[in-house]
């Protein structure tokens, strides 16, 4: 694992400390799920406009439903 530096400001950093000790973890585990988080992302939306585009004229919506038809269960 590769170290890096950030600045903050010291107020959020402390903040965020309180709160990851109260979620029972840690601010670099929380900084770490972020970034991996924020690495997928791209992938995530090029996956989701490739099932679209797959989907794009198989699906067919019916007419709109009435007001008893919303409501029944």
């Amino acid at each position: 694992m590769k170290n890096i530096t950030l600045s903050a400001d010291e107020h959020l950093i402390e903040a965020a400390r309180r709160r990851a000790l109260a979620e029972h973890t840690t601010l670099n585990e929380q900084f770490r799920q972020w970034l991996a988080d924020y690495a997928r992302k791209q992938d995530q939306l090029r996956r989701f406009d490739q099932t679209m585009e797959e989907l794009r004229g198989k699906l067919h919506v019916g007419g709109k439903l009435s007001r008893d038809e919303m409501n029944a269960r």
